[in-house]
């Protein structure tokens, strides 16, 4: 008996899954298609190409429609089976809902590894190939097309305009062309025609004009010494035949090169993933440390940082190719700056201090004479009311001044790093939250078993009907919460 209800649960949610799954990819397509419509109606792709495209966007489009094709089958397998007191028969046998729910539970776990290599593998590569063909589209230049009474600049430097056009499509009358190809010379020229015909090479590269009864006018602009005088040359040519060929290659599709899109974290695997938000740690890291660098250079007088010490020991060998490390001392003497005060300045002011020579703390970058007596130091200090007194008063300002440089270039370099670190810090949100997602699609799959099972069989309705009412629900929920959180997430 177990057996048969195995087969009957799984005959009866293979039919509708397929059906299901197609309807949902059919959805999630058109979708998608009426967002991308204005950048390929009007190009002249072919048919195999837009084909193509499509291709690689139902890729993509697998691990959203595999839970809600899963979804909508289950209930309404379950709900068929409740309403024609199937479910009641098994149930009254002893068998439990969730032994009647094994088939399913096992079609939850093997779409989700589908689901799950779709995400890691397929999509990502699905992804470049239609992010850089639609990135040719979307450079591409519409079709050419030439109305009646519309100026059309389709063609680089020339507009042109047709004033009758005949019902075969290559018969023109009261034909201008304007000519700039040339207008970086000071050449402008307009060419007019009674008639003409025009055409495509069978190759599909050009595009040939070919003029009857016209005139052709060119505007040279001289040279500065015959504008001043107010002379401009100008030619007039009458034709009974003029032929002008266009090159029709910049309205053909060029390929750019996939490797320009890899960066794209839609179109990175797992592994390219993890190593993306690792690569963002060490960056924050390595931003976070030079800001302590530059920061320490303005205070040689504290001692260094043994973080400091480690960064630069790591980043030396590869900045300067020295394998020695850093000491303390060498660390220090590279972060002195150079005071607006010269060594003269100040040690003048050391030696006329009366009536004993004034010795203040100081980096070691300061060559002043030997240091007197600890008491003698802090009884000079004490008379006087703060260190800038100990300097004279045309000093006093240029330390003040050269306190607000130091205080602003530490702010700006603070500013610049938080917003720095900040943006590297969404960056890394949103790779970890576009990773983890492709394991919990997967997941969904699996909970969208326990939850269209049971209410199937709580509705008691099978076929298109409920079950598909209620599948809509839910899933609008599921989709709702995951806009919602990952808005939250960046």
């Amino acid at each position: 008996m177990i057996k048969i209800i195995d087969r009957l649960v799984t005959k009866s949610f293979i039919p509708p899954f397929i059906v299901t799954f197609g309807i949902a990819i059919f959805f999630f397509l058109m979708q998608t298609l009426w967002f991308y419509i204005d950048d390929i109606a009007g190009k002249g792709l072919g048919f195999f190409f837009v084909i193509e495209l499509l291709a690689y966007k139902c890729v993509s489009l697998i691990p959203m429609a595999l839970p809600l094709a899963i979804l909508i089958s289950s209930v309404m397998v379950m709900g068929n089976m409740a309403e024609t007191y199937e479910l009641s028969s098994v149930k009254s046998a002893g068998v439990p809902l969730l032994r009647v729910m094994r088939p399913l539970i096992i079609f939850g776990f093997l779409f989700a590894m589908l689901s799950y290599y779709c995400s890691a593998t397929l999509i990502p590569l699905a992804n470049l190939k239609f992010g850089s063909r639609m990135y040719d589209v979307q450079q591409q230049k519409p079709a050419l097309r030439l109305d009646e009474g519309i100026f059309n600049d389709d063609f680089q430097g020339f507009t042109i305009h047709i004033g009758q056009k005949g019902r075969d499509g290559k018969t023109i009358k009261d034909v201008l062309i304007y000519d700039h190809s040339e207008a970086s010379k000071g050449q402008y020229s307009q060419i007019t025609a009674e008639e003409g015909e025009m055409y495509t090479t069978p190759d599909g590269r050009y595009f040939v004009m070919n003029l009857k009864q016209g005139h052709q006018y060119i505007e040279v602009h001289p040279s500065s010494p015959t504008r001043q005088s107010g002379k401009y040359p100008f030619v007039r040519t009458s034709f009974d035949k003029w032929t002008k060929v266009f090159d029709m290659s910049e309205f053909g599709l060029s390929r750019t090169n996939e490797e320009l899109f890899k960066s794209n974290r839609t179109m990175m695997s797992i592994p390219e993933l993890r190593d993306a938000i690792d690569s963002i740690d060490i960056r924050i890291e390595d931003r976070a440390i030079s800001l302590s660098t530059q920061i320490g250079s303005y205070f040689s007088f504290l001692p260094p940082d043994s973080i400091t010490i480690a960064y630069l020991n790591e980043i030396a060998p590869r900045d300067t190719h020295s394998k020695e490390p850093i000491l303390v001392d060498q660390l220090d003497s590279n972060f002195i700056q150079t005071d607006s005060l010269n060594n003269d300045t100040i040690t003048q002011h050391v030696n006329q201090a009366p009536p004993q020579p004034i010795n203040r703390p100081r980096p070691r970058s300061y060559p002043v004479g030997p240091l007197p007596v600890e008491q003698e130091i802090d009884k000079d200090l004490k008379s006087y009311e703060d260190f800038a007194t100990t300097f004279r008063k045309e000093d006093q300002q240029k330390l003040y001044d050269r306190a607000r440089t130091f205080v602003m270039s530490i702010q700006n370099q603070a500013e610049s790093a938080v917003r720095s670190m900040v943006t590297m810090r969404e960056t890394k949100v949103k790779y970890s939250y576009e990773m983890w997602t492709k394991y919990s699609i997967a997941f969904v799959c699996i909970i969208f078993v326990f939850v269209g099972a049971p209410m199937g069989a709580i509705v008691r309705k099978g076929g298109f009907g409920y079950p598909i009412l209620i599948s809509i629900i839910f899933f609008m929920i599921f989709v709702i919460l995951t806009i919602f959180c990952r808005k939250i997430a960046e």
